[in-house]
C-alpha cells in the first residue's frame, strides 16, 4: 500500500527492515512469546542496523531522518507481532522526552546508548490508584540536598523489566493548585539506590512484551536527572501523548490489515459443504465489511500522519484515530476468528494470538473513553 508521505528512500528502508526481520524476528517470535520476553540481543541488532531512534541527529547516534521512517518501523514490527510495541515506545514515545526537553548533558549521556540498543527506556505514569487521571499520581520526589528522594509505585510499565532508563512522573509539589502543576519528570537509571522491580506481570496477550511493576523506596535521584523544568511534567506529557496515541493507531491499523490478509487466505483454502468458505454469502459480506473499514481507516490515518509530520495540531484527530482504529481492530479480530471456525481458537493459528493481543490497545495510552472526552471537549461540548 502506497502512503502519500513516503518516498523511494522510505521504500528502500522498508525492504531492508523486512529483510532484517525475516532473519532476526519472524523465526524466533514464538520462542519469545513462550519465554515472555524479547531478548536484549534483538534490541542491539536493531540498533546496529539503524532501526532504533532513526530521527535522532547523527551526533546522538541517529540518522537525522523524518518521522516517516519511524512509521515504517512501527508498521513492520506490528506485522511480526504486537509484542514488539516496546520498541516503538522506546523510539517514539520515551526518547523524544530526552531529545526535546533534556539538557545537552543528558542528551550526550543517554541518547547514543538509546540509539545503539544498549540502553532500553520506559516511561512510568500509571500507578495502582491512578491511570488516565495523571494529575492524581501519588509518587513523590521531595528535595534532599542535591538529590530528589522518590517514594511510590508504578504499574503496567512497558519495558519495565528491560528498562535501563525510566522517565518517571512524580509529584514535586504536593500543595499545588490545580494538582497537575505539581507534576515533574525524572529520569531514573537502573542501578539507582532505592529503585527496584516488582512483579513481571502476566498478561492475557502481548506475552513477549515485558510489563512490570516499579518500586521506589527512598530512591535517591540526582537533581540533574530532572527532565525539563520542575512543575512542567504534566504539560510535557500532554504534548507527547499526541504521538504516543498515533503510534497506537498505526499499530491497530496494521494489525487489522494483517488479520484481514490471514483470513482472506484461510477462507479461500478452507472447504465446507464441498466448496471454499469464501463462496458463502455471509463470508463475502463479512470480508466486504472489513475491507471497507480498513480502507477508510487507512485513508484517515495516512492523512493524519502527514499532518503530524508537518507539525500541525492534530490532537482531536489523533484521539479519533486512536479510539476508532483500536475499536475496529477488536471487531476485526472477533470476525476473523469466527471465520476461521474451530481452528481460529487454536494456538497454532496466528489469528488466536492477534485476538488476545489487540483488546488492550483500547486501554493504554489513554482509554477510548478518555479519547471521547477529548473529542467532545474539542467540539465545544
Amino acid at each position: 500500500m502506497k502512503h502519500p508521505y513516503l518516498t523511494e528512500e522510505h521504500s528502500i528502508f522498508r525492504q531492508a527492515l523486512r529483510k532484517f526481520l525475516q532473519k532476526e524476528a519472524y523465526p524466533y517470535y514464538e520462542e519469545w512469546e513462550h519465554n515472555r520476553i524479547v531478548p536484549r540481543s534483538f534490541w542491539e541488532k536493531m540498533g546496529k542496523q539503524g532501526f532504533l531512534c532513526p530521527d535522532l541527529e547523527e551526533e546522538y547516534g541517529g540518522s537525522g531522518v523524518d518521522w516517516g521512517f519511524s512509521v515504517i518501523i512501527n508498521e513492520e514490527l506490528e506485522r511480526v507481532g504486537s509484542g514488539l510495541i516496546g520498541i516503538g515506545l522506546h523510539n517514539d514515545i520515551v526518547v523524544p522526552y530526552i531529545s526535546e526537553y533534556g539538557t545537552n548533558e543528558q542528551k550526550k549521556k543517554w541518547l547514543p546508548l538509546c540509539a545503539s540498543g544498549k540502553m532500553i527506556t520506559a516511561i512510568a505514569m500509571t500507578e495502582p490508584g491512578a491511570g488516565s487521571d495523571l494529575a492524581a499520581i501519588k509518587t513523590t520526589a521531595l528535595p534532599g540536598g542535591d538529590h530528589y528522594i522518590v517514594n511510590g509505585q508504578k504499574t503496567f510499565i512497558t519495558n519495565g523489566i528491560h528498562g535501563d532508563l525510566v522517565i518517571v512522573a512524580v509529584k514535586t509539589d504536593l500543595s499545588s493548585k490545580p494538582p497537575y502543576k505539581g507534576v515533574s519528570l525524572l529520569a531514573i537509571e537502573r542501578d539507582t539506590p532505592g529503585f527496584s522491580r516488582g512483579r513481571k506481570l502476566d498478561k492475557i496477550g502481548l506475552h513477549c512484551q515485558d510489563t512490570a511493576e516499579l518500586i521506589f523506596e527512598d530512591c535517591k535521584v540526582p537533581k540533574e536527572n530532572l527532565i525539563g523544568e520542575e512543575g512542567n511534567g504534566f504539560r510535557y506529557l500532554m504534548n507527547k501523548l499526541q504521538q504516543e496515541r498515533l503510534i497506537v493507531a498505526i499499530a491497530a491499523q496494521t494489525a487489522s490489515e494483517e488479520m484481514f490478509s490471514l483470513t482472506m487466505e484461510y477462507v479461500k483454502s478452507r472447504q465446507a459443504f464441498g466448496r471454499p468458505v469464501s463462496q458463502f454469502q455471509n463470508t463475502q459480506f463479512k470480508m466486504a465489511e472489513m475491507a471497507t473499514d480498513i480502507e477508510m481507516g487507512r485513508a484517515f490515518l495516512d492523512g493524519l500522519i502527514a499532518e503530524h509530520m508537518h507539525g500541525m495540531d492534530v490532537v482531536t484527530k489523533v484521539s479519533m484515530a486512536k479510539y476508532k482504529l483500536t475499536e475496529m481492530a477488536r471487531h476485526i479480530a472477533t470476525d476473523c476468528m469466527q471465520l476461521h471456525g474451530g481452528y481460529g481458537y487454536m494456538e497454532e493459528y496466528p489469528i488466536a494470538r492477534r485476538y488476545r493481543d489487540i483488546p488492550v490497545a483500547s486501554i493504554y495510552a489513554g482509554t477510548n473513553e478518555i479519547m471521547k472526552v477529548i473529542i467532545a471537549k474539542n467540539l465545544g461540548l
